[in-house]
């Protein structure tokens, strides 16, 4: 007995559903850690494909019969695949940005780590944001309603097929922009607290000259800085639970206006 026997044509809608899973879970949070070996996310997304794929498989547009239209179904699963792992992506890049803000006015500029989740060298609270940030994600399932978003997406947007027009280009630019705003809006008792500390030194310089500001101001700027950022830790929390339920339908959404 052979395991999974498939037939040519099937074999092509099997690959063109392993190529649209492994992008999606290459560029989600979590799974696009550099810390989770290459071969353990090919085997999960091949796993993944096997379970959904005599679900879905019914489903499935006439394959083509020339090389260009084979490229084409294969370029159409990786933008599908991008984009919504963009659409996700973008918070916590807005998490990373925040703990840079909050880390430069703290006096971190030249602290520097190595980031294990991207492999570059990132600001130490930029780095301990996001691990947060992450722990949150999962402890909220939000990487339950990733896998269900996966399985959806064969549901709304046939295997093969995209449609890419000015509205998704809108919503893309939206969730875009939207990350510098949350990054300022779970920031903000952080960045507030030591903007009001660097005028509060400011005033002091002028008033006692003879202080060496440098000196004192430092340390307490450091102080300052982790318990504001501390809080701005609670912040994260309670908008992270708001995203997290909407982000069901913020996927869903997405998905509709990629549907021919």
């Amino acid at each position: 007995m052979h395991f999974m026997p498939l037939q040519y044509g099937e074999f092509k809608s099997f690959f063109l559903i392993f190529i649209r899973i492994s992008v999606v879970l290459f560029m989600l949070p979590f799974f696009s850690s550099r810390t989770i070996p290459v071969l353990s996310k090919a085997g999960l997304a091949f796993i993944i494909t096997i379970i959904i794929f005599p679900v879905i498989s019914y489903k499935l547009n006439e394959f083509p019969e020339t090389t260009w239209g084979v490229v084409q179904l294969i370029i159409s699963e990786l933008l599908v695949g991008m984009i919504l792992g963009l659409t996700v992506q973008v918070f916590f890049e807005a998490v990373s940005m925040m703990g840079q803000l909050v880390g430069f006015q703290t006096g971190f500029a030249i602290v520097n780590i190595l980031d294990p989740q991207s492999g570059t060298q990132t600001s130490i609270l930029s780095n301990m944001a996001y691990m947060v940030a992450m722990v949150l994600f999962l402890t909220l399932n939000g990487h339950y309603i990733l896998l269900g978003a996966i399985r959806e997406s064969f549901e709304i947007i046939n295997v093969g097929s995209l449609s890419l027009n000015k509205r998704l280009f809108n919503v893309i630019m939206g969730v875009s922009a939207e990350m510098f705003v949350l990054a300022v809006k779970i920031g903000s008792p952080a960045i507030a607290a030591l903007l009001l500390t660097k005028v509060l030194f400011g005033l002091i310089t002028k008033l006692i000259p003879q202080m060496n500001i440098m000196i004192v101001a430092f340390p307490v700027q450091i102080v300052i800085g982790l318990i504001f950022f501390g809080i701005s830790m609670i912040v994260l929390l309670m908008i992270m639970e708001r995203y997290v339920g909407d982000l069901d339908l913020l996927l869903i959404n997405t998905m509709k206006l990629l549907r021919v």
